[in-house]
């Protein structure tokens, strides 16, 4: 293994504990990562959505078994998100209008990573269902045309509106980015645009086990702040790289 690739794998790997630990797949933090290593757009969407998949699902459990993750907040959102999700994997974007908007979703991940919000004893306020819908619509079809599972996207709406609390929204951010995750590849499968590296295993692995560190973390204990503002660095940095390149 070179040390490029190690590098790689350090860095993902430590991109998925910190996103799993607020119920985040990680696809936009994987996909800075990618972009600061000069991998091609097409083969970083496909990547990004496969690694998606495995920690979303792992950050998942750890939430839903901790017993926060409520249906009845989950389904309005995902019941438009998937099939646009899976519309939205089939339009493939110009590299550079393609890298403008990941870079917008950078930055709302990098202010969602940096800004945290206030807990709260006040009871939800209720979800109007085409709001829900809505939302989930247009989060669905950004998702899949960048390659992210739209969690990074939901999760400040729900907090923002009061729809759920902190730990809630992280159980249905986990939920919801796997099923558009899916939803994305078989839409890029059925394009025929999927593309996956020889190194995607690895890559996988290493997501997978800061996921689930993440989740464990996330669900029973604490952030670590000062990894986290880490992460918003490197996430800046890769933001301007895709901005000005």
């Amino acid at each position: 293994m070179d040390s490029s690739l190690l590098i790689l794998l350090v860095l993902l790997s430590s991109v998925a504990f910190l996103y799993s630990s607020v119920g985040h797949g990680g696809a936009s933090g994987y996909l800075a990562v990618m972009a600061l290593m000069g991998i091609a757009p097409a083969l970083m969407k496909s990547s990004a959505l496969v690694m998606n998949l495995a920690v979303s699902l792992f950050s998942f459990i750890g939430f839903y078994r901790a017993g926060y993750f409520k249906l009845k907040l989950f389904w309005p959102f995902a019941l438009a998100s998937i099939p646009m999700s899976f519309l939205g994997a089939m339009y493939v974007l110009p590299d550079s209008i393609y890298k403008k908007i990941l870079a917008v979703c950078i930055l709302i991940s990098i202010a969602r990573m940096l800004f945290q919000f206030e807990k709260s004893d006040e009871p939800n306020k209720p979800i109007p269902l085409a709001g829900a819908l809505g939302t989930g619509g247009v989060i669905g079809l950004i998702s899949g045309m960048i390659g992210i599972g739209g969690g990074i996207l939901l999760s400040p709406v729900m907090l923002l509106m009061r729809w759920s609390k902190i730990k809630e929204t992280a159980a249905i951010s986990a939920l919801f980015i796997f099923v558009n995750s899916v939803a994305g590849l078989i839409g890029a499968l059925s394009k025929g645009t999927l593309q996956v590296s020889q190194h995607l295993l690895w890559a996988v692995l290493a997501t997978v086990l800061g996921g689930i560190l993440g989740s464990y973390f996330g669900s029973h204990r604490f952030n670590v702040p000062t990894l986290r503002y880490l992460l918003a660095l490197g996430l800046g940095i890769a933001c301007l790289k895709l901005l000005f390149t």
